[in-house]
């Protein structure tokens, strides 16, 4: 399609492109610019960052027209990403990424199992700036309203920022399931301490083979903590965390020298 004046938005998630999460956040980003959307053809939730290397990956146009393509790919979240830059935008660099909005919390330590937080730090690794959207409802059938009103708040400030400022920014955007008039602000914060403790359901199927389900619950290690996401959605607040892919532990570095390294 022409390319226009209007800025470039990338849309991606990991429920799927018929997810109403998506469709709400496509109805979002084009009042902003225009829309190249590629999200998973199925459900890719708890993807992380993986990507596909064991089998081909088949894209379809779901729908054209001006200001808006929609592509369903075979791939996870990332790949999305990947061969959205790569293979449908080719020249075209977005000035925008968008993943979501989704269908359940990715909020404290979920971030690192999150297709959605995925593939915004995917982009963000290209230099761009990303937003991964989330509603803390995991139904099909969520009301995105407040969601919407949010995220529309967030990205018209982020493309305000200096494009410096915007150059590889990443932020964890979570809305509490509440009503919109309920919600107190936006809170930008830190990711809360803590881990799941996983639930394995036992079960044996016909063929007498022995299966499991998981499940799980997030274990706050610092319930009373009044700066991190968490306590920010049970106050009513958005969460607004920033999010960086240098997994390096700085604090440590210099007394891992100091023991470890040998050599001139």
């Amino acid at each position: 399609m022409t390319p226009t004046d209007r800025p470039l938005i990338f849309v991606t998630n990991d429920d799927g492109v018929q997810a109403a999460g998506i469709a709400a956040l496509m109805r979002l980003a084009a009042e902003f610019g225009d829309v190249v959307a590629v999200a998973p053809n199925e459900s890719y939730s708890g993807m992380s960052h993986s990507i596909t290397m064991q089998r081909p990956l088949f894209v379809s146009a779901v729908s054209r027209e001006p200001g808006l393509e929609v592509y369903s790919c075979t791939g996870t979240p990332v790949d999305c990403v990947k061969i959205g830059f790569d293979e449908i935008l080719r020249d075209r660099v977005p000035d925008l990424v968008l993943s979501g909005i989704n269908h359940g919390s990715n909020a404290n330590v979920s971030v690192v199992y999150s297709g959605t937080m995925g593939a915004a730090t995917e982009a963000a690794m290209y230099g761009l700036p990303a937003i991964g959207l989330s509603l803390t409802d995991h139904s099909p059938a969520a009301d995105f309203s407040a969601a919407v009103h949010y995220a529309r708040e967030v990205i018209g400030r982020v493309l305000s920022c200096p494009a410096e400022q915007r150059k590889g920014l990443c932020l964890n955007v979570n809305v509490p399931n509440i009503p919109l008039d309920e919600i107190r602000g936006i809170r930008v914060c830190r990711q809360t301490r803590g881990n799941w403790r996983e639930d394995f359901v036992h079960r044996t199927d016909p063929q007498n083979r022995d299966y499991y389900w998981m499940s799980g619950r997030f274990c706050n290690e610092e319930p009373e903590a009044v700066d991190s996401d968490e306590w920010a959605l049970r106050q009513g607040f958005v969460a607004v965390v920033p999010v960086q892919m240098d997994l390096t532990d700085y604090a440590r570095l210099d007394s891992l020298r100091e023991r470890l390294d040998t050599g001139n």
